[in-house]
């Protein structure tokens, strides 16, 4: 049961990540979901913004400590489509979040067991935890189709003396 419920709230995280996608910002996604319901949803932000905290679970936490106006969010599960880094692992802990789904690992910056693991480090005070590889190819494809449009894109402005 628990899969299936995380499937279809990554495919929401994969929905907001296309939404990224559509405004040529990453397209990572995130879902903030307390007792089986969606309580805040957002993706990234951070070129439109010019906001170098505007990561899409990031802004979903902070979504969603409005939306049940309380900044200890004990209860939530964060859906993510990518591995998520320190500072918002860092939130993650802050927040006091239950768990952690995210889709894709990130080998770069990856701070819930790929890089690091900030979510059962015993020196801070709270862990949570994650489960990871949740649509894990959908997460990834996104980012991969993103990334080469972007290279072929600078690829024709090179060539075309624009950039």
């Amino acid at each position: 049961m628990e899969d299936s419920l995380d499937e279809q709230f990554m495919r929401i995280a994969l929905e907001e990540a296309a939404l990224a996608a559509a405004i040529d910002e990453v397209p990572i996604g995130a879902v903030v979901v307390c007792n089986g319901e969606v309580v805040a949803r957002a993706h990234n932000m951070r070129e439109t913004d010019a906001d170098p905290s505007a990561h899409a679970e990031f802004t979903a936490l902070v979504q969603a400590a409005n939306t049940l106006n309380r900044w200890r969010l004990t209860g939530c599960t964060v859906y993510v489509t990518l591995e998520p880094c320190l500072m918002c692992a860092g939130l993650m802990i802050n927040a006091r979040i239950d768990r952690c789904v995210y889709g894709a690992p990130d080998p770069k910056g990856g701070a819930l067991g790929t890089l690091y693991d900030v979510s059962h480090d015993p020196r801070l005070n709270h862990e949570f935890e994650v489960t990871s590889g949740v649509l894990e190819q959908e997460c990834a494809q996104a980012l991969k189709t993103f990334f080469a449009r972007r290279r072929a894109q600078n690829k024709v402005r090179m060539c075309e003396g624009t950039v």
